[in-house]
């Protein structure tokens, strides 16, 4: 099964064997290929055709909705808390941040970048909200609700005492070059991190 080029990023800093939950799992495709390396754990998904997708595929599965938090699971439970490509279409994306590291030893966080020069550019010279291969949806049918910028979501780790063990700055090829490593909020559309809560 061959994954999107941001999943298969975080499949590779996921150990064999780890404990995970996926937030807004979509499909289970990610899911099904850690099960397929003996990662065990579930997903949350609040589509209704999403979750089926799931149960189709095999994949452990909960029905619910990400805005109410995590309040099923105890803090540490799992190695690893991942959201991907979902964080943008919270409404209380700060709350479940605090949630994610709660309940996960790790939190793997994906989103697309609105800092990226080709959103600065429709704004600043068309005028209008930024259509881009990572945030596709015009203004008025997207489910994003909360855009943000690579320097954004550093910015409330450091607030959140949540440290960034690594990341990946990646273009619209989700490849990393030398702009998205010298001026990633410029030149990187996709953001991943690995996080943690300080102790």
């Amino acid at each position: 099964m061959s994954l999107r080029i941001d999943l298969q990023i975080i499949s590779d800093w996921i150990p064999n064997g780890a404990r995970v939950l996926d937030l807004g799992c979509d499909n289970g495709t990610l899911l099904k290929h850690l099960q397929q390396r003996g990662i065990t754990g579930y997903g949350l998904e609040i589509d209704n055709s999403k979750f089926a997708a799931c149960i189709e595929a095999g994949v452990n599965v909960i029905q619910a909705d990400l805005d109410q938090g995590l309040p099923q699971f105890a803090d540490q439970s799992f190695d690893f808390v991942i959201l991907s490509q979902t964080l943008q279409a919270i409404n209380h994306p700060d709350f479940l941040l605090d949630e994610i590291v709660r309940v996960g030893k790790q939190a793997i966080i994906g989103f697309p970048n609105f800092g990226h020069w080709q959103c600065r550019w429709q704004l600043a010279f068309g005028g209008r909200m930024p259509v881009s291969k990572t945030l596709p949806n015009a203004w008025f049918d997207t489910p994003n609700i909360h855009l943000c910028t690579i320097q954004d979501f550093e910015k409330i780790c450091i607030n959140k005492q949540i440290v960034i063990q690594q990341r990946s700055i990646v273009n619209h090829a989700h490849k990393d070059t030398l702009g998205t490593k010298l001026l990633p909020n410029l030149f990187g559309q996709t953001a991943l991190y690995q996080l943690n809560k300080s102790s």
